[in-house]
Order: C-alpha cells, then sequence, then structure tokens
C-alpha cells in the first residue's frame, strides 16, 4: 500500500498503471491549493502592471502559462484549461483598475487640485485622453495622468477636483469619477470577484477531474 492510498502500479479497479493514484483528499488539498494560487498571483500580476507595466505583463503570463499548462497538459483536462486562460486574461483587464482604485481609496492622500488641461490624442486604437493637474496647495506640483489613472475627460480644463495622491510616491494621483460614472467602481469590483471566483473554480474542476495517463 502506497502513500497515495492505492497499490504502487494498479488503479483502483486493478488494472496495471505506471503511475500511482492520488488518494481523494490529497487530489482535493493539492487542486484547492492551484485553485487558490492561480488567482491570486493573477490579481498580484494586475497589481503590479500598475506600477511597472512590462513587470507586471510577465507575471501574469508566466502564471497563465504554468497554469494552462498544467490544467491542460499535466492534468489532461483542455475544457478547464481553455477556461483558466479566458477567465484568467479577463480578470486581469478588470483586475489592475480595480486593485489600483482600491489602494489609492484606502491608502490614497485626498488633494484639492485643478484641471489645467485635458487632451485626448486620439491614438490608433482609439481614444487616449490625457489629464494635467495642478496641486492648489504644498508644492504645487504638476501631474499629467493618462487613463490608467481614471483620465477619461470626466472634469474640464479649470476644474477643481479632489485627486489621491500615492503616499509611497510610486504611483500618479488617482482621478475621481464624474456624476455619470458613478457605477463604474462597482461594475469593475463585480467583474474582478466573477472572473476570480471563475478562474479558481476552473482550476479546482481541472484538479478534482484530473485524469492519469
Amino acid at each position: 500500500m502506497s502513500e497515495f492510498g492505492t497499490t504502487a502500479g494498479t488503479l483502483p479497479g486493478g488494472a496495471a498503471s505506471g503511475k500511482r493514484a492520488w488518494s481523494p483528499a490529497r487530489r482535493a488539498v493539492d487542486s484547492l491549493a492551484w485553485a487558490v494560487a492561480v488567482p491570486v498571483l493573477l490579481l498580484f500580476g494586475a497589481g503590479v502592471a500598475q506600477w511597472v507595466t512590462p513587470l507586471g505583463v510577465v507575471v501574469v503570463l508566466a502564471v497563465l502559462a504554468v497554469a494552462t499548462c498544467l490544467v491542460g497538459g499535466v492534468w489532461h483536462r483542455a475544457g478547464a484549461a481553455t477556461l483558466v486562460a479566458v477567465s484568467g486574461f479577463a480578470l486581469t483587464l478588470f483586475a489592475g483598475p480595480a486593485v489600483y482604485e482600491g489602494y489609492m481609496r484606502t491608502a490614497g492622500e485626498p488633494v484639492d487640485a485643478v484641471v489645467v488641461d485635458v487632451a485626448d490624442l486620439h491614438r490608433e486604437h482609439g481614444a487616449d485622453m490625457t489629464c494635467r493637474v495642478r496641486e492648489l496647495g504644498g508644492e504645487r506640483r504638476t501631474f499629467e495622468v493618462s487613463q490608467m489613472q481614471n483620465c477619461f475627460g470626466q472634469a474640464g480644463k479649470g476644474d477643481r477636483i479632489t485627486v489621491r495622491e500615492d503616499p509611497l510616491g510610486l504611483l500618479d494621483p488617482w482621478l475621481p469619477y464624474g456624476p455619470d460614472d458613478q457605477d463604474t467602481s462597482e461594475i469593475t469590483a463585480a467583474a474582478t470577484a466573477g472572473l476570480t471566483v471563475v478562474a479558481g473554480a476552473s482550476v479546482l474542476y481541472g484538479g478534482q477531474r484530473r485524469r492519469n495517463r
């Protein structure tokens, strides 16, 4: 009797096999560990991308590559692997802004500022808004922020707003939502939570239903 709960080289039904079968308990623990680790690392990569985009992208792609190879290649669950890849990629698109906003709302310092200029650069793949804001007090610093920092033209030149500044000085200020965008935060958070569950559940299913070949 092996540590996996079956005789080495024999499947529970008595068929010969070159691999040892996992006990239900050990399989459940292993599957759950991966189901937690994959979404957490994807959220981490999405957060890092808000600070250093290339590094965050590398983390996300590495996690997705390992997860899909594990579920599809090692566990032989192609359908679950596809769902992990799709939901994991979509998760990072929503998780980045959600993590950034959550951090700024929680730890960011409110600062009164005025909008100096708003520009729409009309890049190749659509609008690319850029906002310049200047502090009204302190050092009266001027910041240029992009759509990653929530610049979507919700405030015009000369408008006074309250921005959130990173106390560590690593991230650009976060701009508040406009009156017509109040539901954006809730939608982003809900999408992030839902996709996190889908990605984790896909990994868990693949691990629990893995095939030994």
